[in-house]
């Protein structure tokens, strides 16, 4: 088995970066939804009330993001000093609030009032202490640094779709190839070159997985998630994919070799 390809999300629920290699700190990938979007309620927003956010590409150069919002322009995403209390699922997280021309660009695009929010290295937020004992951080990712996919449980999807899907609808950091299908269900460690991973929950899917990321536009039959239902519902959800995480800081790069160390 190898790293078939990467992927990092610089701003929660906008598009991806497909990438050659990614660098891992404390959070995850670096770079990876250190951003977000809150509303006026100071609660996140994503593609589940807004699938438009899809369209909205971003770029990653060293630590500067910018955001390309369709009808109003390109951004650098800066922060400010104002700082601001959000809510992301169940946490509350301390944020710096980004500078007003972005957010204001976004506003127009969305129809609601946001804004753009940054998770400084100050903050902490803690991932699902149910799942890990350990005391780790994660970014404004759902509740982990990791989400590993598999390319056969993908074809495997595919083969009882109408229309097939690419893999960018489940919005993984680590996609693997040479396993069988569904082979992830079972893994518990990874090596993956020289960096460790703990796979430590399967991923519950939501009416993301029916938003196209090239449109915007959300599956009138929402599909992939109806069909994924049907066969892959376990006492964790509607499951595609593991979020896992890292032992130590290091670097992942495609055609990485990844070996199961522990399996079930």
């Amino acid at each position: 088995m190898k790293v078939h390809s990467l992927f990092v999300y610089p701003v929660k629920s906008l598009s991806g970066i497909e990438v050659a290699d990614f660098k891992t700190d404390d959070f995850g990938p670096v770079g990876d939804r250190r951003w977000m979007i809150v509303d006026d309620e100071r609660r996140f927003v994503t593609q589940r009330e807004h699938p438009e956010l899809a369209r909205i590409v971003t770029r990653l150069e060293g630590e500067q993001v910018t955001v390309n919002i369709p009808g109003e322009g390109e951004f650098s995403l800066t922060a400010s000093s104002e700082e601001l209390r959000v809510l992301v699922w169940r946490d509350w997280v301390q944020t710096l609030v980004g500078l007003p021309e972005a957010s204001d660009a976004l506003s127009r695009f969305c129809g609601i009032p946001v804004r753009f929010v940054f998770m400084p290295d100050s903050s902490f937020r803690r991932v699902d202490a149910s799942r890990v004992d350990e005391y780790r951080r994660v970014g404004f990712a759902d509740g982990f640094p990791f989400l590993v996919t598999n390319v056969a449980s993908l074809k495997e999807l595919n083969t009882r779709l109408d229309v097939p899907v690419e893999m960018r609808r489940f919005r993984p950091n680590i996609v693997v190839e040479g396993a069988g299908p569904w082979e992830e269900d079972h893994w518990q460690s990874l090596q993956i070159g020289h960096n460790d991973l703990s796979i430590v929950k399967p991923c519950s899917r939501c009416v993301m997985t029916t938003v196209d990321p090239s449109t915007g536009q959300k599956d009138a039959a929402l599909q992939p998630l109806r069909t994924l239902s049907s066969y892959r519902r376990t006492q964790d959800g509607v499951i595609f994919g593991q979020n896992a995480l890292h032992e130590s800081p290091g670097i992942i790069r495609v055609g990485d070799p990844v070996i199961v160390n522990k399996s079930e």
